[in-house]
């Protein structure tokens, strides 16, 4: 039977993160404080170089062992560019030009609104139709 992505997901990164806290217990040495002082240190701003070495193997193995489980399950990963672009839906009855409610043929004017002299609710007039400003 085959896993579900959120499954295969799911325990990935649970290997990921015990083999991150055993990477920090090795890394502490067996010294409580240090183990205590490293997990403090790591924040939401905290970047890959500043984690502990032993951490930071820990986590290029994790994302490998990530990626050919991912494609051992029989799922795709590739770069953002490159997967192959969605071929696009045929439009639906409605929306096909010539369909109900479209006119049949070109809109007069290579489809261009209408060009000329635009009347507002001024008649026209500069400024949209308000009246002329009052004088301080």
């Amino acid at each position: 039977m085959n896993k579900s992505a959120t499954d295969v997901m799911q325990e990935i990164l649970v290997a990921a993160v015990l083999d991150g806290i055993g990477a920090l217990r090795a890394a502490s040495r067996g010294v409580p404080n240090t183990l205590l002082r490293d997990l403090n240190a790591i924040h939401a701003n905290t970047t890959f170089a500043d984690l502990p070495p032993e951490l930071q193997s820990a986590l290029q193995t994790s994302v490998r062992a990530a990626f050919t489980r991912l494609l051992k399950e029989g799922y795709s990963v590739s770069p953002a560019g490159s997967a192959p672009p969605r071929p696009a839906s045929p439009p639906r009855r409605d929306q096909r030009p010539g369909g109900p409610g479209s006119p049949r043929g070109p809109r007069p004017g290579g489809g261009q609104p209408p060009r000329g002299p635009r009347t507002g609710p001024g008649g026209g007039r500069p400024g949209g139709g308000r009246g002329p400003r009052p004088k301080s």
